[in-house]
Order: C-alpha cells, then structure tokens, then sequence
C-alpha cells in the first residue's frame, strides 16, 4: 500500500505517515518501479498503535521502544504497562466520549434523511456539548470520591 493508502486507512495525513516513516517508526520499502514507498498490511495496525500511544502522551522516542519490544518478545515491562495502565480512566472517557458523539451523528443523519425535515427537531450542537460536559463532570467527579 502506497503513503497516501496507509493514511487514509490510518486516519492520518500522509505527511505523518512519512514522518513517522523517517522516525524509523513505519518500516516501508521502494518500489522499484517509480521510487513510491509501499508498507505492507502490518503498518496499518502499526499506524493504530502509534496514534493510540501518542493519544496517551507518549514520545516518538518512547513509542519507538515499545515497537522495538514488540519486535522482539511482544511484551512490555511491568511499569511501562502500569504507566500505560494509568491512562485507563482518560482511555474508558474517551469511549463515551466517542460514542456520544456517534450516537448524536446517527440521530441527526436520521432527521436530516427524514421525510419532513424539520430543523426544530434535529440534535443541536449545543446539546451535544451539554452532554459531553456531563459525562466530563460524572468522570471528574468519580475520580474524586
């Protein structure tokens, strides 16, 4: 798969995809023929792992390491996972999160295809945000009990 393939898969811009390409981060090989960088079907569960630790807050520099190990035996060290296990909270907030989002996107594609298009009913944005804003207080809320 070509650079602009694996981003589009990824969710990412190529240009990230080369630069984590130079960061020695996606092994690609040239293609003979006209010079294009290709990865194979591993790099795109590669790309994920990469975006889902950068998510977390780890470095390039850290997120390398972790792809070594992996290379090497698959497993991680008790307290890199502690440390990754610490993101647990912020990681299941970011599930609602997301599915609040796509359950709003659902409703409001629903009433925007309706046969009577009437804006009055549609989700608001606003209500979207107030409910994000309750889940953040229910989150912030329980990590302080």
């Amino acid at each position: 798969m070509r650079v602009s393939e694996l981003a589009r898969a990824g969710g990412v811009t190529a240009e990230t995809v080369r630069h984590y390409t130079r960061e020695g981060l996606l092994p690609s090989r040239r293609d003979p023929r006209n010079d294009y960088q290709l990865y194979d079907e591993e790099a795109l569960g590669r790309l994920r792992l990469i975006d889902c630790l950068r998510c977390l807050g780890l470095s390039l520099k850290e997120i390398k390491e972790v792809l070594v190990r992996a290379e090497r035996d698959n497993t991680l060290p008790v307290d890199r996972v502690d440390r990754l296990a610490e993101s647990l909270p912020l990681i299941h907030s970011r599930v609602r999160e997301l599915q609040t989002l796509a359950s709003w996107l659902e409703r409001a594609r629903r009433r925007s295809h309706a046969e009577f298009r009437d804006t009055t009913k549609a989700p608001s944005l606003n209500q979207l945000m107030a409910e994000l804003t309750r889940q953040q207080d229910g989150t912030t809320q329980r990590g302080h009990q």
